[in-house]
């Protein structure tokens, strides 16, 4: 059973927040963001999202630093080798724009970034599917500084891992939790041609289907999303993740409005703040 969570023993995570787009990066920021996440206009898992340009990143980034708030780019779809070249551009502008780490799927991917920069932080994406101690130690022979586990795992999970690794954890708090192992779904691949793994997710299962059993169709009522899973919604349970001893808490959201931005940024600094404050004492807004 683990001790109870008092102001003392607290160690705060990173509060990460989605950005698609300008306004989403200033409202993660003035709501309360310690970094953000966002994309550029290739290889990364959110292709439908505004994103940002490679012109972009330095602007970007001297908004962020001014501010305190790092920011992170996602390179975390996986890469042809044809596209070899123009991934290795991509890595030596995020690495001269001042960009904070890179968040990546494909091992390949890793071990060039390596090859360019000795130090530059790699974060291993959720879309890698790391369950496990093992898991993340793999991910730090790859070179990677942090990991951000699979979304499908338990509070028991995340404080084993935690418990038998070395690298930092993120986990995602709050927003939508694939059907399949993170960015594993090959569902849109499969009927329209969209690959989870190349950013084209066209999310099959958020939408409404009808049962049919022996030729039959099975009335559900009012039953029509059989697919999709709750998202996810950590208020609650902050007190059991900052025992478990993560080091970030990450929003999901880079296709959210910049008021949904805003909005959930907001109220989960409010809520780590009060847990960092009040402890255990502070759970569920008490």
């Amino acid at each position: 059973m683990k001790a109870e969570l008092t102001p003392s023993t607290l160690q705060c995570p990173e509060l990460l927040a989605p950005a698609g787009n300008w306004e989403c990066a200033k409202a993660a920021v003035e709501n309360g963001a310690d970094a953000i996440y966002f994309g550029l206009e290739r290889f990364n898992a959110r292709m439908r999202a505004e994103n940002f340009t490679e012109a972009d990143l330095p602007e970007l980034m001297q908004f962020l630093h001014r501010r305190g708030v790092k920011g992170y780019v996602t390179l975390n779809t996986l890469i042809f080798p044809q596209e070899l070249q123009e991934a290795q551009q991509y890595i030596r502008s995020i690495i001269t724009a001042g960009v904070d780490a890179v968040i990546v799927q494909d091992v390949g991917i890793c071990r060039l970034i390596r090859h360019l920069s000795p130090d530059f932080p790699i974060h291993a994406s959720t879309q890698m599917t790391i369950t496990s101690a093992a898991g993340v130690e793999f991910a730090e022979s790859l070179g990677c500084n942090l990991v951000v586990l699979a979304r499908e795992c338990s509070l028991k999970e995340i404080d084993k891992i935690h418990k038998h690794s070395s690298l930092p954890l993120e986990v995602f708090v709050h927003g939508a939790l694939c059907v399949a192992y993170s960015g594993q779904c090959l569902t849109s691949e499969a009927l329209g041609g969209r690959s989870a793994n190349r950013g084209e997710c066209a999310q099959a299962c958020r939408m409404p289907y009808e049962l049919i059993a022996d030729g039959e169709v099975v009335d559900l009522g009012d039953r029509k999303y059989l697919l999709s899973p709750q998202d996810l919604a950590g208020l609650e349970v902050l007190p059991d993740l900052l025992k478990s001893g993560v080091s970030c808490l990450k929003i999901e959201g880079r296709l959210k409005a910049p008021e949904y931005v805003a909005n959930v940024t907001r109220v989960y600094r409010t809520a780590l703040d009060r847990v960092m404050k009040l402890g255990d004492r502070g759970r569920g807004g008490e």
